[in-house]
């Protein structure tokens, strides 16, 4: 091992320390994260009065730990401040918002540097005030925001954003929590690695840097994190599916299913199952960050600064820290300060505005029950998939990844291609939902190889495409389902999916062309999503319908990875 494969791997133990050291923070009993903020705030006191060199440390010795209150720990300072800075502006308990915020106050009047935040709210698409605050008036949002601290050992962006919904934040922390630290075959760093790689394919270090931590306090091996080349062979064959499943899911068969679970470091098939779910829960959860336009969490290394205010008086970077692991926008598609918060509208704004949809609805609903052919309804199918290839997105160009999350990327050239591209049609197909569905098949099989998974996933699609509060920008008593219904089945047809029972000539009429740009970039190439093709479409929504599409967007992109896979695993099992 180099010089600097030492020093990374000392790193990763150091912060390994240093996380396990904040891991009572998020008990239930009060008690005890009241010991953890006096054991933290007395540790980083003393270290920054005696300014000692950081230690080499033994990175298991803190789990045989259990009276907090007397420990005299040694935290490495600047380790710990990001995330002390972190806590005392997010953290749902007023006591540790407090007793952290006090003791920033009390470093600086010892003149220690201590970080200032970066970043202006959870997204930078809309304004922190848009979004539901911390903690929050509503005692079940609240309650969750609380469950997903505890959690997730902070309360990260994703979860903040998605409080504008707590009926769908509540499906989705109880699956992810399952998926990820619940009953399952997989061990737990297995798990979180997984979810990086996936993460890696979309470029998305705001996940990776999430999970990386993740995968330290669970005990996993830092030097894994130097990258592909330093992982266990097994997890490297699943690297394959990753790809494949995140950019070109019909491509996977039977025959990738095989090559698996054969060998000698082969997988069992509850163990792939529960990978795949893995899989396809990052990639799509990456969709989600990059459409809403997530922001570094504070304690990330774009997230904050020790610097001084400029002499603007202007914090540096805020509003363009994005996701990407840059300064230019979540996916490095452009510099958010070059676009206005509130661009004019223009005459496609108009046309897709709130008024002109539902007179389109109502138009539509109105329609007589006239037999529309078998053949007829294929037409339009195929029609809306051919439209698809003329939509540009931007994924013509390949993004390089970042020096930091490229150690965790293979073949960064391997993206989306559109399913009307495929080839001969002879080879895919159109897969027909109605030949395999995940009511029908899906959802059994998952639940006899992973239990009670299949329930958890049924339950968050579900509330995902059914939720409505009858509303639509400032109007009311608005029934939105068949504008639900066409984002839905629009995203299954981008991946080659159709539903025979649906007219796919409501999509033309519901989704104007920057709409369905919009998804398209977001489903397939959401690295590249802009802040201004964010505010180009659904100009009269409110920013909590525009969150509850990308919502949408993130379960029918799952389901479509989901059902794919399911089919080859079923056909290697027939």
């Amino acid at each position: 091992m180099g010089i600097a494969g030492e020093e990374n791997n000392e790193a990763g133990y150091v912060l390994q320390h240093v996380l396990q050291a904040f891991l009572p923070l998020f008990d239930r009993d009060p008690s005890v994260r009241a010991s953890a903020v006096d054991a933290i705030c007395k540790s980083v006191s003393k270290s920054c009065d005696r300014r000692k060199k950081k230690p080499i440390y033994n990175h298991h010795y803190l789990h045989h730990i259990t009276d907090w209150q007397n420990y005299d720990l040694d935290l490495d300072v600047y380790q710990c401040l990001p995330l002390i800075l972190m806590h005392s502006l997010t953290c749902p308990f007023a006591e540790v918002r407090e007793r952290f915020g006090e003791l920033l106050d009390i470093l600086k009047e010892k003149d220690i540097k201590v970080p200032r935040t970066l970043i202006n709210g959870p997204s930078r698409f809309f304004n922190t005030k848009e979004i539901v605050p911390t903690p929050s008036d509503e005692d079940q949002t609240q309650m969750l925001f609380i469950d997903a601290f505890l959690q997730n050992n902070r309360l990260d962006h994703v979860t903040q954003v998605m409080g504008y919904h707590p009926q769908y934040l509540e499906c989705f922390l109880r699956t992810q929590h399952f998926m990820l630290r619940g009953d399952g075959p997989l061990p737990y760093d297995y798990r979180h690695y997984i979810a990086m790689i996936a993460a890696g394919r979309h470029q998305c270090s705001y996940l990776i840097n999430l999970q990386k931590q993740e995968f330290l306090l669970q005990g996993g091996d830092p030097r894994w994190l130097r990258g592909l080349d330093h992982i266990p062979q097994k997890l490297r064959d699943l690297y394959e599916i990753n790809k494949i499943l995140a950019h070109r899911p019909w491509l996977i068969n039977r025959s990738h299913i095989q090559k698996l679970t054969k060998g000698k470091d082969s997988w069992s098939l509850s163990e792939v199952v529960h990978a795949i779910i893995i899989l396809v829960h990052f990639h799509s959860l990456s969709s989600f960050v990059f459409g809403c336009g997530i922001n570094a969490e504070i304690d990330e290394e774009s997230g904050h600064t020790f610097r001084p205010p400029s002499l603007s008086n202007e914090p540096v970077g805020i509003g363009s820290v994005g996701v990407g692991g840059g300064e230019s926008g979540g996916g490095g598609g452009g510099s958010d300060s070059e676009v206005p918060s509130s661009p004019s509208p223009t005459a496609s704004d108009l046309e897709g505005g709130v008024e002109i949809l539902m007179q389109k609805m109502k138009s539509l609903s109105e329609r007589t029950a006239a037999e529309t052919t078998l053949e007829e309804m294929a037409k339009r199918f195929e029609r809306v998939e051919c439209q698809t290839v003329e939509i540009s997105s931007g994924g013509e160009l390949v993004l390089v990844p970042k020096a930091e999350i490229s150690c965790f990327i293979q073949d960064s050239g391997f993206t989306y291609q559109d399913f009307a591209k495929r080839g001969e049609v002879s080879d895919i197909p159109t897969f027909r939902v109605q030949d395999y569905s995940w009511d029908d098949h899906g959802f059994s099989l998952v639940n006899r190889l992973y239990n009670d998974v299949g329930t958890l996933l049924d339950e968050k699609f579900k509330t995902a495409y059914s939720l409505t509060y009858y509303t639509m920008g400032i109007r009311k008593h608005v029934d939105t389902t068949m504008f639900r219904r066409a984002i839905w089945n629009y995203i299954h047809c981008m991946f080659g999916i159709r539903h025979d029972d649906y007219d796919y000539g409501e999509v033309n009429q519901l989704l104007e062309r920057d709409l369905k740009t919009y998804v398209k970039t977001v489903c397939c190439y959401p690295e590249r999503t802009s802040k201004k093709s964010y505010h180009s479409v659904m100009r009269d929504f409110r920013h909590s319908e525009k969150v509850h599409v990308n919502l949408m967007m993130l379960e029918a992109r799952m389901q479509a990875e989901l059902l794919y896979a399911l089919r080859a695993i079923m056909q290697h099992m027939t």
